[in-house]
């Protein structure tokens, strides 16, 4: 019986190292936001850099388009425009989700609000949101200054309004 125990610690676990795989970037309030180009549901070409230059980017990732908690927290975001546009901030939201999932869940929901395709997942990756193999993103926001410093991280998969809020917060 006693060959059967096993003493020591467990030896490694089979596939354990990329379940929990660290994002390739952190990005963390102060550091300089990673500039990029995206399409939004207009087609239309964005840069980060070129929407600087008009005032703060409060930039929210969410998961996936359509979704109970994506719609509740575009929404949110959609509801506060008054509250961005008074303190010169341009709201802007992306996921993994096609152009044209982006376009039909604007006309759904009057967003009003580009948002920004990443199906590659190429700038998620850059801000650390990029989950791994095909897992959807992570419900992430940054406040971006005009400097391209990040002001705030805001994050919590669970309560949808806590980034629009925070984010007015931290703008003021």
């Amino acid at each position: 019986m006693t060959g059967l125990i096993r003493r020591g610690p467990p030896g490694p676990r089979p596939f354990s190292a990329n379940v929990h795989a660290a994002p390739e970037n952190n990005v963390k309030k102060g550091d300089l936001a990673p500039d990029f180009a995206a399409v939004d549901q207009t087609g239309a070409a964005v840069r980060l850099s070129d929407m600087l230059a008009d005032g703060p980017v409060v930039l929210f990732f969410y998961p996936k388009a359509f979704t109970p908690g994506c719609t509740k927290e575009s929404c949110h975001f959609r509801d506060l425009a008054v509250e961005f546009a008074e303190l010169g901030a341009q709201r802007v939201g992306i996921s993994a989700d096609d152009t044209s999932i982006q376009a039909k869940f604007d006309a759904v929901y009057e967003l009003d609000i580009p948002l920004l395709s990443d199906p590659d997942r190429k700038i998620a990756r850059r801000y650390g949101v990029k989950r791994p193999g095909i897992m959807l993103n992570k419900r992430q926001t940054f406040v971006i200054g005009t400097n391209q410093r990040i002001v705030a991280v805001i994050g919590s998969e669970f309560n949808m309004d806590m980034h629009a809020d925070a984010a007015l917060a931290a703008l003021r």
